[in-house]
C-alpha cells in the first residue's frame, strides 16, 4: 500500500468521503482503490468516483460500511480494482475485488487486469458460431 493516507469524514451507506491532508501530494485518480481496515482486521476496498473539493475523494465501498468512524484511516493502493487473469482462473469464482469466494483456496496468479478498460474492439470480436456445452445433458443434446 502506498503512504498516502486519508481519513474518513463522512459516511452515508455506501459512499464514503475520505478527506486527504495534501501537503505537495496529490488526491488519488478517479476509480483507483482504497483500502480501509473494520476494526476486526479485514479490509473493505473502495473505489474512487469523485472528487469533491480539493482535498476529499468521495468513494463507494465494495463490502459493507458497518464499523466505519469518522477519523477513520483509508490508504491509498495507487491502483484500480484488478481481476486475476489466465488459465488458472477458469472455473472459479471471485467476488467484485477480485478474492475468490468459491472455498476452494487460495490461487497463485502473476498476472491481473484492472475491471476498467477499453471494450474490445468489433474487429476483434469472434464471428465463429460455436456451441456452449452447459453440462446439462438434456440441453447439450438439443443444441448439438
Amino acid at each position: 500500500m502506498s503512504q498516502v493516507v486519508g481519513k474518513v469524514s463522512q459516511i452515508i451507506g455506501p459512499v464514503v468521503d475520505v478527506r486527504f491532508d495534501l501537503k505537495g501530494g496529490q488526491l488519488p485518480k478517479l476509480f483507483d482503490a482504497l483500502i480501509g481496515k473494520r476494526k476486526d482486521g479485514s479490509d473493505v476496498v473502495l473505489e474512487v468516483q469523485q472528487h469533491v473539493g480539493e482535498d476529499t475523494v468521495r468513494a463507494i465501498a465494495m463490502d459493507s460500511t458497518d464499523g466505519f468512524t469518522r477519523g477513520q484511516e483509508i490508504f491509498v493502493t495507487g491502483s484500480p480494482i484488478s481481476m486475476p487473469i489466465g488459465d488458472q482462473i477458469y472455473g472459479r469464482v471471485f467476488n467484485v475485488v477480485g478474492e475468490d469466494i468459491d472455498g476452494i483456496g487460495d490461487i497463485s496468479y502473476e498476472k491481473t487486469m484492472s475491471i476498467h478498460r477499453d471494450a474490445p474492439k468489433f474487429e476483434d470480436l469472434s464471428t465463429a458460431t460455436e456451441i456452449l456445452f452447459n453440462g446439462i445433458k438434456v440441453i447439450d443434446q438439443i443444441e448439438t
